[in-house]
């Protein structure tokens, strides 16, 4: 393509992979959802990524059940109920969404290889604060997506 002034300018493509949600069952999680709706075209294919561990779970399950964390198929089990549910806000928000729960450690990085393995478009995320300047600028592990993703990263912060 070229422009105005004679300079070949790349063809712009559109995005070819799903926006991926990374969701942890919390209140910011939401938020980086409802705010990546309000930004983005609606239509758009949505993956909602529930991160999960056994014993140090990494996210808090939205039916408040309690389980036992050791237990690796409960642990699962709860990390596919909270992607479904962020996948149902998604929905709300605009997007064709599905969820899906993914075993990695840390958190990070199972959001990076997923954004990788399906060839995400985006990757929105909520940032919690945390201390020190870089940590006040994003969280921990919003900072290692950040860090670390090939994708381009929307990171929410929490409001004031």
């Amino acid at each position: 393509m070229t422009d105005m002034a004679g300079t070949t300018q790349p063809d712009v493509v559109a995005p070819v992979g799903p926006v991926l949600f990374a969701y942890d069952g919390s209140e910011l999680a939401a938020l980086a959802i409802d705010q990546a709706g309000r930004q983005l075209a609606t239509g758009r294919d949505g993956l909602v990524v529930c991160v999960w561990q056994p014993a140090d779970v990494g996210f808090a399950p939205v039916n408040k059940r309690h389980f036992d964390a050791a237990d690796a198929t409960e642990v699962h089990r709860a990390a596919e109920e909270t992607a479904a549910y962020g996948a149902s806000l998604a929905e709300r928000a605009g997007f064709r969404a599905q969820g899906m729960a993914v075993e990695a450690a840390p958190t990070w990085k199972g959001i990076v290889q997923t954004a990788k393995d399906t060839n995400a478009s985006l990757i929105v995320i909520g940032s919690h604060r945390h201390g020190g300047l870089v940590g006040h600028l994003v969280g921990s592990v919003a900072a290692a997506v950040v860090a670390h993703a090939a994708s381009p990263v929307l990171v929410v912060r929490q409001r004031s």
